[in-house]
C-alpha cells in the first residue's frame, strides 16, 4: 500500500525501531518532530510509545501518520516542552488549566507543576486561575443588559430627584460600553445547477461560519457560540480571522449581531465552478461570501 511510504511510517529497521523524522496527527492537527524529541522525557507516555512499544502497534491515520486522540492545539505547547523541558506561553493564555490536563495525561509531571497556579511564576497567578485575565474586567454584552435592566427598574417620576441622577448615570454607562468596531462573518458554499438553467439550483448546507475581527467584540457579541479552538491565545484587543461558530444558521448569526447594535454595510460573493459529473450535465459550483456587519 501508498502509506507504508509515507514519513511517519517508513519501514523502521532492526536497530532503530522508529524512524527518524517521525509525523504525528493529535486530534486533526499535524506535527513533524524527530524520535529524540519525543523520547527526551523518561517516563513520560510518549516516551513509552516511542521506545517500549512496536512501531506497528501504534495507531495511525489515514496517511500513516501515528495519531494521538487528544487535544491538536495544545499540544505544541507539550511539544515545546518536551524539546527543551521549559514552559512559554503567550500573554493572557485562557487555556491554562486545560493545558494541565494535557500535561497530565502525557505523563509530565514537572510541567504539571509549572501550571499549578500556585507555583507559577510566569504569569504572576496566585489562587485565582483566571486573576491574569483582562478580559474579566472588560465590558460585555452581560453587563451592558445588566446596566440597562437596572435603569428601567428605577421609577421616571422622580427622574429630577437623585433616583434620576442615578438612571442617567448608569444610562451614560452602557453607552459607553458599546464599543465601535467591524465584523465580518464568511462561509463557503456550494450548490448544484444543471443543464438548464432555468431550474433551481440544489444548495448545500453551510459546513461553518467562520468570525473575522476583534476577539474582544467577537466574544461579546457571540459568546458561547464562538468556537477560539483555532486561535486560543488571541488577546482581547488584537484581530483575528480563524474564530468560527458552533452553529451553522447565518439568520442566528445576523440576528446576534443586530442584537449588539450592528448593521450590514458591506457584502461580496465569489464563485467558481468546481466540477462537472462525467454521467450527467450537472456542474457543481462553490462560492465564499462575506457579510460586514459594524456598529458605531
Amino acid at each position: 500500500m501508498a502509506l507504508a511510504d509515507n514519513t511517519g511510517c517508513a519501514k523502521p529497521s532492526e536497530d532503530f525501531p522508529f524512524p527518524e523524522i517521525i509525523e504525528l496527527n493529535v486530534g486533526g492537527q499535524v506535527y513533524i518532530t524527530r524520535h529524540p524529541t519525543l523520547v527526551s522525557v523518561p517516563g513520560s507516555l510518549l516516551w513509552e510509545m516511542f521506545t517500549q512499544k512496536n512501531v506497528r502497534s501504534l495507531a495511525r491515520d489515514s496517511k500513516g501518520r501515528f495519531f494521538v486522540d487528544r487535544d491538536g492545539f495544545l499540544f505544541r505547547y507539550i511539544l515545546d516542552y518536551m524539546r527543551d523541558q521549559q514552559l512559554v506561553l503567550p500573554d493572557h493564555f485562557p487555556e491554562r488549566s486545560r493545558l494541565q490536563r494535557e500535561a497530565e495525561y502525557f505523563m509530565l509531571p514537572e510541567l504539571v507543576k509549572m501550571l499549578a497556579p500556585k507555583l507559577s511564576k510566569q504569569n504572576s497567578l496566585g489562587d485565582d486561575p483566571c486573576q491574569s485575565d483582562p478580559e474579566e474586567l472588560s465590558p460585555n454584552a452581560d453587563t451592558t443588559r445588566n446596566l440597562t435592566s437596572a435603569s428601567a427598574v428605577l421609577p421616571s417620576a422622580v427622574a429630577g430627584g437623585p433616583g434620576g441622577a442615578v438612571t442617567a448615570g448608569m444610562g451614560a454607562a452602557s453607552t459607553d460600553v458599546r464599543r465601535a468596531g467591524f465584523i465580518t462573518i464568511g462561509y463557503r458554499g456550494s450548490y448544484t445547477l444543471g443543464r438548464d438553467s432555468q431550474t433551481d439550483a440544489k444548495f448545500r448546507r453551510v459546513a461553518r461560519i467562520m468570525v473575522c475581527g476583534k476577539t474582544s467584540l467577537a466574544k461579546e457579541v457571540f459568546g458561547d457560540t464562538l468556537n477560539e479552538s483555532r486561535d486560543p491565545d488571541r488577546p482581547p484587543e488584537r484581530y483575528t480571522s480563524r474564530y468560527y461558530l458552533k452553529f451553522t444558521f447565518l439568520e442566528q448569526a445576523f440576528d446576534k449581531l443586530a442584537d449588539a447594535g450592528f448593521h450590514m454595510v458591506a457584502c461580496n460573493s465569489t464563485g467558481t465552478c468546481a466540477f462537472a459529473h462525467d454521467q450527467t450535465d450537472d456542474r457543481i459550483w462553490t462560492s465564499y461570501t462575506e457579510y460586514v456587519f459594524y456598529r458605531e
